[in-house]
């Protein structure tokens, strides 16, 4: 193996080399991984100490009403997905989530984008959050039901399926990542026109 294979900004294995505009080479962004794990940690504690308080002070207790009933306060117990889709089907659910974190952890070396380590950071934050339900919480181990408290406009989820932190973390996430595949921004910090760019080049050169 040559020095180029083992210095720290190298690029990703199979992935043409980064280039700017004017088509020379440039310099790889820094690694991403501190971001990742520091947003996956707070959204996983915001989840966790919100589930801890509403289960210790409202469960049994009537809804709580908030923002002149935009929004409500009412513990209950999902047995499936997020916003309350799937039920009947935690186990899978809870294979599911072990696998999205599994690959979060796979590919977080390999980030060099920041909106990519913070989609993904949500992304394993609220995983790990409702992850925690389905392995600690009753009726037992992978069939665990996640708290739920959140609903909005009604204090039954008739308007909207009752969801917690960890779901919004997943979704909102989701979206990031949405939006940097829209920008044309790869995980390696990267843009797919540069990428593409290169590789024909690489191809015309043979």
């Amino acid at each position: 193996m040559s020095s180029e294979d083992t210095r720290p900004d190298a690029a990703p294995e199979g992935s043409p080399p980064a280039v700017g505009d004017d088509g020379s080479a440039r310099p790889l962004p820094p690694r991403r991984v501190a971001l990742l794990v520091v947003v996956a940690l707070t959204a996983f504690a915001f989840d966790l100490v919100t589930k801890i308080v509403v289960v210790a002070r409202l469960e049994g207790e009537p809804p709580v009403e908030l923002f002149g009933g935009g929004l409500y306060l009412v513990v209950l117990r999902n047995s499936g997905a997020a916003f309350s889709l799937a039920t009947g089907m935690t186990w899978a659910l809870t294979l599911v989530k072990l696998g999205v974190v599994a690959w979060i952890v796979w590919i977080a070396p390999r980030l060099r984008s920041a909106g990519w380590a913070l989609g993904l950071g949500l992304v394993a934050g609220g995983a790990l959050g409702n992850l925690v339900d389905r392995l600690f919480r009753a009726p037992g181990p992978l069939r665990g039901h996640v708290v739920d408290f959140l609903s909005l406009f009604a204090p039954d989820g008739s308007v909207w399926p009752v969801f917690n932190l960890a779901d919004s973390a997943v979704v909102g996430g989701a979206a990031c990542l949405v939006l940097m595949a829209l920008l044309g921004r790869e995980y390696d910090g990267s843009r797919t026109r540069d990428r593409d760019q290169a590789r024909t080049d690489q191809e015309v050169t043979r």
